[in-house]
């Protein structure tokens, strides 16, 4: 029992308080967007540039939290082609395991376009609050407006 108490007083606080891991959560994400991002021609989008665009924008960084907390149906387009594929939501992730993964797509993976702002847990819970009942298809639809399309 004292061991671990000295250990706890020599580890660094950052590491105890370091959070999920947004690239262990990601693996989920792979299975569909692939471990690049690169996605699927036709069946799953990339997460790249229109990632990191949509991350600058107040509507974007909604959309892009409930996609993962609510999932999505419905066309999609990205980087000028249409995605008509499925996305379940992802459960079991809280919100700061949605922000990890979030950050972990904005800053390793989405890593062309605008400069990246993480996500925090406090502001996932302020989007899964307001959600309401929303569905995967209610969710496709705010990526056109997040987009300006």
């Amino acid at each position: 029992m004292k061991a671990l108490a000295i250990l706890a007083l020599l580890t660094p606080a950052t590491a105890l308080a370091a959070g999920p891991d947004g690239a262990a959560i990601f693996t989920r994400c792979a299975a569909c967007h692939t471990k690049t991002g690169a996605g699927v021609p036709g069946a799953y989008p990339p997460l790249g540039a229109d990632f990191r665009a949509l991350a600058t924008k107040p509507d974007g960084r909604r959309y892009l939290a409930l996609a993962v907390l609510k999932g999505l149906s419905g066309p999609l387009t990205v980087e000028g082609k249409t995605y008509r594929n499925v996305m379940p939501a992802q459960g079991g992730l809280d919100e700061a395991a949605v922000a990890a993964v979030l950050n972990h797509v904005g800053t390793a993976i989405a890593r062309t376009g605008p400069a990246f702002k993480p996500f925090t847990p406090a502001e996932v819970a302020g989007y899964k609050a307001g959600a309401g009942s929303m569905t995967g298809a209610d969710v496709a639809r705010l990526h056109g407006a997040a987009d300006g399309k």
